[in-house]
């Protein structure tokens, strides 16, 4: 039933002139499904209350409430269609009185740990691109069809949300800034290994895939007591986004995977001066994929010692200083992080094996990232525990592993679980094997810490694609050249 009615909604928004690409479809199902959320969620606090014999106060307004502008119902629980509205008149209400209306929850709120501050947060970061009323009613009607109520309910429904975020990564540059694959986050998960009771953060959280694996792999531990999961729902995971339409995907994300009020704060994280951050502030865990390639200001880079316009060298710098001592990371970052000669590069590398214990460096094949043509390495350390301490003559040793999953990666051919096995696998122990090795980082040159990926084994595997694979590439592309030609010609 629930994928049915993803795929209804789509096919209406298919048909809207206000929405064209996959992100379009994404943000506004997304907005439509937190207001869904959030009726049920104040129905059931209702509901308990009453139980209580004590009396709820509503976070909307009545008028505002889903079951009134949206689905009001008749005596048979079937929507009222006389009382409903369609067209322009629901059209007009959305624009110029339901999101104005939660715009203002932001003003309202207690803090910005609120639900009220995640409301009025959202409706003022993105808008209704619905242009038809018709268009609206009918997407509202379907919504309506799915229910929160359950977990299974929930846990179904986050499946499909994440196949929505999967498509929407692979619908070209911006949408892949958002999605990373989620074999690739999972196996990130298993060697960081966090544990109950640990703060878990990303400050460049996208669509909060690496949160919500996180939840999945704590909640999964048997036998959690009543402290244990309200823990997990308040005091565990926390994430910061820039983008609006990552930042309203990652709220509506973590609710559907059971995370009732995220703490998630939409702000540039680069902003914070890196000397504010005291340890009142820092984490045990740190999982993130920081974006690369983009440029900072000037007045941004003066909040880092390093100072550098790369985007993910100062969110790399902002993540050795938001970590706790014995605090773990696993950060995604371009290979080029490994030898490039410039000096934030140099100083950057020399700060990483000074101050932590750089112990796994995970090597990714080409075509890993969907929509990105950039290799890259995923770097897992530990705070406070030198990989190279100055002047001691003592050293650590690096593990590598060079993830070769036999096959060229794709959109027909992602990223699976089973590739990344063997390295959770071998990693444990830190094992040699045809794939990985060891070096011991007094090896390393002490005036450029080149960390370069080579592989005494042989060198970097370079596999072909097969003909049926090439031939399946080919007609994915065509299929989606097809129906990029049918929405222009819709629009002309």
């Amino acid at each position: 039933m629930f994928e049915q009615a993803f795929r209804n909604i789509d096919d209406v928004l298919r048909k809207e002139a206000g929405c064209t690409t996959e992100l379009d479809y994404t943000e506004q199902t997304s907005w439509l499904l937190f207001l869904k959320y959030l009726d049920g969620l104040e129905q059931d606090k209702a509901d308990e209350a009453k139980l209580e014999g004590k009396r709820y106060s509503f976070i909307l307004d009545k008028e505002f409430r889903w079951e009134s502008w949206a689905a009001p119902k008749d005596k048979s629980g079937q929507i009222d269609h006389n009382k409903a509205q369609a067209g322009d008149d629901l059209r007009g209400f959305v624009n110029l009185k339901l999101f104005p209306y939660l715009h203002g929850f932001k003003q309202r709120a207690s803090g910005p740990d609120t639900i009220e501050y995640k409301i009025g947060e959202i409706f003022g970061e993105i808008k209704n691109k619905i242009q038809s009323g018709y268009n609206l009613r009918e997407i509202i009607d379907h919504i309506d069809e799915l229910r929160f109520r359950s977990q299974k309910e929930k846990h179904e429904l986050s499946h499909l949300y994440e196949a929505k975020i999967k498509n929407m990564g692979n619908a070209g540059r911006n949408g892949g800034e958002y999605y990373t694959p989620r074999p690739l986050i999972r196996a990130m998960v298993q060697v960081v290994k966090p544990k109950l009771g640990e703060r878990i953060y990303d400050g460049a959280c996208g669509s909060a895939g690496f949160l919500c694996e996180a939840y999945d792999y704590l909640s999964a531990r048997p036998n959690l007591t009543v402290s244990q999961f309200q823990s997990l729902q308040t005091k565990t995971f926390y994430g910061k986004e820039k983008k609006s339409l990552a930042y309203v995907i990652a709220i509506m994300n973590m609710i559907l995977h059971g995370i009732e009020a995220p703490n998630i704060i939409h702000t540039n994280t680069l902003t914070e001066n890196l000397a504010d951050i005291q340890e009142k502030d820092r984490c045990d865990v740190v999982l993130a994929n920081p974006p690369f390639g983009g440029k900072e200001r000037k007045e941004v880079q003066q909040n880092f010692p390093i100072r550098t316009s790369e985007t993910a060298f100062l969110f790399l710098q902002h993540f050795i200083k938001s970590l706790k001592a014995g605090g773990r990371g696993g950060v995604v970052i371009k290979n080029t992080f490994l030898s490039n000669t410039d000096n934030a590069s140099v100083s950057l590398r020399k700060l990483l094996l000074e101050s932590c214990n750089l112990h796994t460096v995970l090597d990714c094949p080409g075509g890993t990232f969907q929509g990105a043509g950039v290799k890259t390495v995923v770097l897992f350390f530990e705070k406070g525990s030198p990989t190279l301490r100055p002047g001691s003559g003592q050293a650590r040793k690096i593990w590598f592993y060079q993830l070769d999953p036999g096959r060229s990666l794709g959109k027909t051919n992602p990223l699976n679980d089973d590739d990344l096995k063997e390295f959770v696998k071998l990693q444990k122990s830190f094992a040699d094997s045809p794939k990985s090795w060891s070096v011991n980082a007094k090896e390393i040159d002490q005036a450029t810490f080149d960390l370069s990926v080579k592989n005494p084994n042989g060198g970097e595997v370079v596999t072909h694609r097969s003909p049926k694979e090439i031939m399946d590439e080919i007609a994915v592309l065509d299929a989606e050249s097809t129906e990029v030609l049918r929405r222009v010609k819709a629009l002309l």
